[in-house]
């Protein structure tokens, strides 16, 4: 069963420092050593905190996107859904999340060629929300 984890509607500012240039993948720049401004979490993942919640995602279907078994989604209910985003789908009372194509006709994509390609009956298919965001965690906590 999918159990939201609800946010503050109010959350507090947690504002850290944005450094101006990206990172390249080899060797940083000690020349590239300032920050352009503060970014908070909160602003940057969520629009709307109201129809905003976090659940964490479960199993392997989408591994190609970089979403893997326990990362956190950022979900937005209010957000339309249009073809190519990452939703959360409900199809004859089960959750999951997939990729949302609408032609030629709906379905709900895995990200993972080992997992099937969904053709939900149209009057079946519910969108709960669209995944705005995930966090992926590079290393786990002690």
């Amino acid at each position: 069963m999918l159990r939201p984890i609800l946010i503050a509607s109010d959350p507090p500012k947690i504002l850290l420092p944005l450094f101006t240039e990206s990172c390249p993948a080899g060797f940083p720049s000690p020349a590239q050593d300032y920050v352009e401004s503060e970014l908070d979490l909160n602003e940057y993942c969520i629009s709307r905190p109201s129809s905003t919640f976090f659940v964490r995602a479960l199993g392997n279907s989408m591994t190609d996107i970089g979403l893997h078994s326990g990362d956190l989604m950022i979900v937005d209910k209010a957000e339309r859904p249009k073809h190519g985003d990452i939703v959360i789908a409900e199809i004859e009372g089960e959750f999951t999340v997939k990729r949302l194509l609408l032609t030629p006709r709906p379905a709900l994509q895995a990200m993972n060629p080992a997992f099937p390609t969904l053709y939900p009956i149209p009057e079946q298919l519910e969108i709960f929300g669209v995944v705005t965001a995930f966090v992926h965690k590079t290393r786990s906590g002690d």
